[in-house]
Parts: C-alpha cells; structure tokens; sequence
C-alpha cells in the first residue's frame, strides 16, 4: 500500500477516511481493526496529530504483513478532505503577475506599476465548503457574475505562530485544490471580498490531501469550463512562495493543524475575458493540478 493521498469520503452513509491507492481506498476504520492501532474518526482529528501521528501509522503498516480490506472508489462518496474545519480558510489575492494585471483592468482600477509588496489576505467562510461533484449553487437573485478560481491549497500539519520562512515547510502536511468561487459583482458592491466569495457551496474542495513528502518541486495547474481551458500555470510563477505566505500568516497568529491556505488564482478566470466570461447554470468546473488529481463540479 502507497501512503500518498488522504481522502474523506461516505459509505453507507458514515462519513469515514482513509488512504487512497490508485482506484482502492483503505478506510481508517479497516485499518485499524488490521493492525490494531486506533485511528480518529475523522481526518481533521489525524491531522492533528501532526507528523507523528503519520509517521506511526506508516510504521505500523511496514511492520505489520496482513491483508486490508479496501472498497472501490466507485462505491464510495468522496467529499471535501475537511468537512469541518475550525475556522475561515485563508485566501492569498494576486499571486500571479498575470492574474494582478487582468484583475485590476476589469475592476476598473488603476494598475500598479508595481506587484504587491506582501502577500494580500483575505479569508472565505468555512461554511462554503462542498466536496467533489457536488453542485455549485449560482445564487441568481444574488449575484449575475460568477466566476472560478482554480487554486493549490496548502493544509497546516501543526501547530506554530511567528513561522520563520526557512522552517515554514516543516509546518506544510499535503496539499489540496480548491474552487475560489466568487460572485464579482458583490465584490465590486461592498468594497471588499469575503461576502462575494463566501455564499454557501462557494469553496469546493478536493479530491484529496497529496502528502507534503509525495509533492513535486512545484505543480502544474489548469482549469477548464465546459472542456475548454481558461486557466493554465504553473506554481513557479507565484508571486509569494509557500515558505513566504505560512511566515506571513503566522507573524502573530497562530496557526493550527487542519488550517487551509488557498495560494492564489492564475490568469484566465471568467472577469478576465472580454466580455466576461462568467459561469452559467449546467456550466461544468474540473480544476487539475499535477500529482493531485481533479477537483470537478458543476453549476446549479
């Protein structure tokens, strides 16, 4: 069995988790009754554990030679890999060159001559969340302007305040995608972004947690609407490192296991076309990222 991927999911209606390994999942709940090591219920609560508790679990299973049951993905559910996280998720704004220029030019905003001098943050209610394959909701007395953002999200594997750049890796346990779905005109409305990208079902997430150690140097990623590609990058060209945005974060605040980062959108989400291209009802979201997997949903 490869630990690579962490996945969240629902059988019978039991939400569990467990290890993904190619197109079988390894539930916590068969795991631990093989090696007789108790799990948590829930991945949040494995993650807190930290690297430890990782680094037990793969202990176990090298020592341990017995057969594990598994279930096939197409009998299963996967969900977001944290349903129920503790606080907002943390959005860095305008962390690729080209996303900082399209983004000002259709906000009717002067552009800087200058990229940002420090991550910009923002963060996106938790309550947002949905998993893969569930549907978008366009809020159409709402908003008449929604959009896609295609995004690497980093999951905090413990807990550290005041992270120094050069250690900030150590804090990093995997890696997800997430959907920054946002209603643009709300934005423009209120002046500021949380409101527009925080309706409910505003955060799909998923389709699981690539483990740090499993990562490449760095992730290609590419979104497409309806088959068609409108966002293709890659995380070289961040503006702010991932070492960067954790010693930015944490400069007096803590951080804690289990806490999402979404790292920022490249160029070609729907605001940046002329005229905008935004999402419809029936419109169809997949978000690849390399190594990862794809994150699919479609607009209700």
């Amino acid at each position: 069995m490869n630990i690579r991927k962490l996945v969240s999911f629902k059988c019978n209606n039991k939400l569990q988790w467990g290890i993904l390994d190619g197109d079988e999942v390894y539930s916590a709940e068969n795991l631990s009754h093989a090696i007789s090591v108790h799990l948590p219920e829930n991945l949040l609560d494995f993650i807190s554990l930290g690297p430890n508790g990782l680094n037990r679990l793969k202990a176990k299973l090298k020592k341990e030679h017995c057969v594990i049951k598994s279930l096939n993905i197409d009998a299963i559910t996967i969900t977001a890999p944290i349903m129920n996280l503790r606080r907002n998720i943390f959005c860095i704004g305008e962390n690729y060159v080209e996303h900082v220029g399209e983004f000002e030019k259709n906000f009717n905003m002067e552009i800087q001559k200058k990229l940002p001098s420090c991550p910009v943050i923002f963060t996106k209610a938790a309550s947002a969340i949905i998993g893969p394959e569930e549907l978008i909701d366009s809020h159409p007395m709402i908003t008449k302007a929604l959009d896609y953002e295609g995004e690497l999200a980093v999951v905090i594997g413990k807990t550290g305040m005041n992270i120094s750049a050069e250690n900030a890796m150590e804090y990093v346990y995997g890696y997800t995608i997430l959907n920054d779905v946002s209603a643009r005109d709300l934005q423009s409305k209120h002046g500021q972004w949380f409101h527009g990208k925080s309706l409910n079902t505003f955060a799909p997430m998923g389709p699981c947690i690539l483990l740090k150690d499993e990562a490449p140097s760095f992730f290609e990623i590419m979104t497409k609407v309806n088959g068609e590609i409108r966002q293709h990058a890659t995380t070289k060209e961040f503006i702010f490192s991932i070492s960067k945005i954790i010693q930015t974060l944490s400069e007096g605040t803590t951080l804690y296991a289990g806490d999402v980062i979404a790292t920022g959108t490249p160029s070609g989400v729907g605001v940046g076309f002329t005229p905008p291209k935004y999402l419809r009802s029936g419109d169809l979201v997949e978000i690849t990222i390399s190594d990862i997997g794809t994150l699919s949903n479609s607009v209700k």
